[in-house]
């Protein structure tokens, strides 16, 4: 390998004492495959409830993460009732599955006075 890299080096420092240019050997450039890029798909969105269960695994109830204390209460009373096991335990709820879409009111007032008069159109009822 080396001898071959000798003998183009030779060749090349003669051409230039000669002022000829060397003929380079004409490198084909490889055609790239253009690789996509894969769009990461975000996480899911998910929230955590608690939830009471008995011990065949029934939902006795569902309540908010930061109303954990509600949630001992119904255990206590269901405990009181009858001798059964039941306990609590963490839901990771997913946000699209349960159709709840985070309420945001902008317009504060305007939005109840809307939600009020749509609401007697709805049953009928007239001013």
């Amino acid at each position: 390998m080396a001898s071959r890299r000798l003998q183009k080096r030779i060749e090349l420092e003669a051409a230039e004492k000669l002022g000829t240019p060397a003929k380079k050997k004409a490198t084909k450039k490889k055609a790239s495959t253009a690789t996509r890029k894969r769009k990461t798909k975000a996480p899911e969105r998910k929230r955590v409830l608690w939830g009471v269960f008995s011990g065949t695994l029934k939902e006795e109830g569902r309540y908010p993460y930061d109303q954990r204390e509600e949630a001992e209460k119904r255990l206590e009373q269901l405990r009181a009732k009858s001798k059964k096991l039941f306990f609590i335990q963490p839901i990771k709820e997913s946000l699209s599955a349960s159709g709840e879409a985070p309420e945001v009111s902008l317009a504060g007032d305007v939005d109840e006075e809307l939600d009020i008069e749509t609401t007697k159109a709805a049953d009928g009822e007239e001013e």
